[in-house]
Parts: C-alpha cells; sequence; structure tokens
C-alpha cells in the first residue's frame, strides 16, 4: 500500500477516512445534538490515535476533510437517522482540542454544507463531516447504492487517505467505494496495525499464546479454528495486506475466559450455573476442543470463578473454587487460581495476542481478573498485542500505561477477521491501484 507520507498532498484536499467511533455516555461534558440527549466522551482513544496521519497532513499544507461514522443511527432515511443521532459534534469539539486548532463540523455528510466547506478551506485547516453513518448508502448491500454516496463524498477532495482500521473489515461507501475514485493511500494508523498483524501471521516469536475473552462464543470460533488449525484456509492467492495468512500459524496455547468460557465449559460437562451460555455453540465448540487436542495446541479454561447472584456493579462477589458454577449464581470473573494459572501460560510467552476482557472489569468487584491478565501480558518480554475494543477500552478503563505493551490495536473485529484469514475490504480497496 502506497503510504501517506508519500502523497504530494501541499495545497490538495484531502478526505481522511478515520475511525472515531468513540464511546459516550449521558453525563455531560462534550454534547451531542440529537433526540438522545447530552452526550460525553468517556474514551477518546480513537480520536488520539489518528492524530499522527492528521497533524502530519496538515503540516504539509494540506486542507484536511475527516471522515467518520459514530454508533449505530436509526431510521429509513437520513432525517430520521440525524435527528435521532448521534451526532459527530463532541468528537470534532475534541478533535479541535487536540489539534490545538478550530475545526469545523458540517451540517450534512456530504451535502450542501460539505460542499461549501470543502470549497472554502484553506491548507492547514481540518473539517469534520458529520456521522457518515446518517446516509442509509453508507452500509448498503447495493453497490449502486454505496456507489452513489462514494461518488459524492470524493468529490469534496483531490485526494483520499484511509486510516480507519477499526472499519476496514467493513464493505461500506466511506471505506471500500471512494478510494478507487481519487488517488489515495494508507495513513499511519493503518500501517502500523497492518505491520503488527503480520508479525502475528508470519513466523511468530513461540510460545506464541492466544488470550481470548468477552461475551460471546460464536464471535470467537472462526479464529480459534485459524488458531488451532482446523479453519479452511485462506485464499490461496499470493498473500496481501488486505487478506490473513494463507496458512495462518497456530498458536501453542489458548487462555480462554470472559462469557465465552463458560459455554466451553459446558462442552466439558460442567455446571455453569446462570452464567451466560450459548448452548447452540457447544457442538461447534467440542469440535474445537477435540482439534486443538489433536494439534497440540493446549486450551486452558478458568479453573475457578468469582460469581454473583446477579448481573450489577453493587453485586456482592463471591468466589466458587472450582470449575462448576452452581444454580442461582452467574460468573462475572475469574477467580485467584485462574489468575495464577493464567499468569503461569504466559510467563514465557514470546508474543502473545489478547482480545476480550476475562471479567466484567467495569464493575470494580469483577475487575481482578482483568487487570491480572493485563499485568501478566505486560511483564512478557516480546510482542503483546492487545486486540483492540473491550479489551483497549479495559487497558484505558484500569489505567495501565499503554507503553507496558507492544500495541493497542484500534480495532477488534479488524484485527480478528484478519487472524481469520479473511479479507478485509478497505484494505483491499486501499491496495488497488497502488
Amino acid at each position: 500500500m502506497k503510504r501517506a507520507e508519500d502523497l504530494d498532498v501541499t495545497g490538495q484536499t484531502v478526505l481522511v477516512r478515520a475511525d472515531l467511533n468513540v464511546p459516550l455516555d449521558d453525563s455531560g461534558g462534550f454534547r451531542a445534538v440529537g433526540s438522545g440527549g447530552q452526550h460525553s466522551i468517556t474514551d477518546d482513544g480513537r480520536i488520539r490515535a489518528s492524530l499522527p496521519t492528521i497533524r502530519d497532513l496538515l503540516r504539509r499544507e494540506a486542507a484536511v476533510i475527516v471522515c467518520a461514522h459514530l454508533g449505530r443511527p436509526k431510521g429509513d432515511d437520513y432525517a430520521a437517522r440525524a435527528a435521532g443521532g448521534p451526532s459527530l459534534r463532541p468528537v470534532a469539539d475534541r478533535l479541535a482540542e487536540l489539534l490545538g486548532q478550530p475545526g469545523t463540523l458540517a451540517a450534512d455528510v456530504a451535502g450542501e454544507s460539505a460542499s461549501v466547506i470543502a470549497s472554502t478551506m484553506a491548507p492547514g485547516e481540518v473539517a469534520l463531516l458529520e456521522n457518515v453513518r446518517f446516509e442509509p448508502a453508507e452500509t448498503s448491500k447495493d453497490d449502486g447504492v454505496r456507489g452513489e454516496l462514494a461518488g459524492r463524498l470524493a468529490s469534496l477532495a483531490d485526494l483520499y487517505v484511509g486510516d480507519g482500521f477499526g472499519a476496514m473489515h467493513r464493505k461500506h461507501a466511506s471505506v471500500y467505494d471512494t478510494p478507487p475514485l481519487l488517488p489515495h493511500a494508507a495513513g499511519q494508523l493503518v500501517l502500523a496495525e497492518v505491520a503488527v498483524l503480520r508479525q502475528l501471521t508470519n513466523s511468530p516469536a513461540r510460545p506464541y499464546v492466544v488470550v481470548l475473552g468477552g461475551a460471546k462464543v460464536s464471535d470467537k470460533l472462526a479464529v480459534i479454528g485459524n488458531l488451532v488449525g482446523s479453519a479452511s484456509p485462506g485464499p490461496t492467492a499470493p498473500r496481501s495486506a488486505g487478506s490473513g495468512p494463507t496458512t495462518p500459524p497456530k498458536a501453542d496455547r489458548l487462555l480462554i475466559a470472559g462469557g465465552m468460557a463458560y459455554t466451553f465449559l459446558a462442552a466439558q460437562g460442567h455446571q455453569v450455573g446462570d452464567s451466560m451460555l450459548q448452548a447452540e455453540q457447544i457442538p461447534q465448540v467440542t469440535d474445537a476442543l477435540a482439534d486443538a487436542d489433536k494439534a497440540g495446541v493446549e486450551v486452558v479454561l478458568p479453573v475457578d470463578h468469582v460469581v454473583a447472584d446477579r448481573f450489577d456493579s453493587g453485586a456482592q462477589p463471591e468466589i466458587v473454587p472450582g470449575p462448576d458454577i452452581p444454580d442461582g449464581k452467574m460468573g462475572l470473573d475469574i477467580g485467584p487460581a485462574t489468575r495464577a494459572l493464567f499468569a503461569r501460560k504466559l510467563a514465557d510467552a514470546k508474543t502473545v495476542f489478547w482480545n476480550g476482557p476475562p471479567g466484567v472489569y467495569e464493575f470494580p468487584a469483577f475487575a481482578a481478573g482483568t487487570l491480572a491478565v493485563a499485568e501478566a501480558i505486560s511483564a512478557v518480554t516480546g510482542l503483546t498485542v492487545v486486540g483492540g475494543g473491550d479489551s483497549a477500552a479495559a487497558v484505558r478503563h484500569l489505567k495501565l500505561p499503554a507503553g507496558a505493551f507492544t500495541h493497542i490495536s484500534t480495532g477488534g473485529g479488524a484485527s480478528l477477521e484478519y487472524l481469520e484469514g479473511r479479507e478485509l475490504p478497505g484494505l483491499a480497496a486501499l491496495e488497488a491501484g497502488t
């Protein structure tokens, strides 16, 4: 892929597709317009991750128009979605604050307001389009519908830079259909993400340990299949940045926790009480365990739990000393014996990929497992990758130093799909014609 740093941007208008999909709450602060009320940004990590590319373009006297999405607006047309929000207003305010210069927020995505702003911007200025998902065409399955929006977006600029790694696995208008319409390149964030993923998928240093958590085992079965060598091989064509490896390297160990672990435990015949369980996935999990055993991949599951009688931050925690959880109780975190076990299994690792928290880290009484796993990974001498999404949010929520890990990804879903060996449409679009 061509690098954004290699583009001649002086005096040019550059459309930057960023990933600014930050979490919001209703406590005030940076306020968003829309019927949803007032919102504040609770984690600005994705905005900060986009700064290097934007700052470089501004420094080189480009006019920068940033395109991004926020949440999942509801409604059949633009008007309904814009009325319901969320608007990118709080993101625009925070971006301007972090850049240390004013920024303009267009009143639309690729309409009259955006066109006027684009035609009047001076070099070194920055503007942000409204939430691109206000346009139903952004996520349309119809190539022609997406193409029409892509044409309007492309008309705003001279060049395109793709830097929203967290959206690269989406075949969306601003990610997939717009790059071919303009001279294009990849931003610094995307290049950094791909470089790390290539290290994970090209003969990683061993032992290679993968820690998987999160709620649903169904979200992780494909990547587990690749990591134990049971998945169908990927494309047979020469590998590119847009696709994962044709024969992904097996992990040496899989450490499985979080809500997904209870389906694994149920597949082994353990009782899981009222814990989250995807019973329909038990046959697939049973197959995955058999494949791992056949391939010599060690699967490590929780041996004890921190439970409660309800999913609530004020629930009273209780330690269950074995793998079985009694009726009326739900697992919300790994127990102290599992924390110690996971730390031992990580101690000799040379490569670690972590995606998904081991417990409900947002509740203080059930955050110890996530903190223990994060600390054990941070002590590893080697490549340590936090695979975006809730794992990255947990690192920031628990105030762990970002420098304790080699890389903290901004794209959980995109990272997983890359490790599954699947083509990422956004990366493929950036590679085309370069």
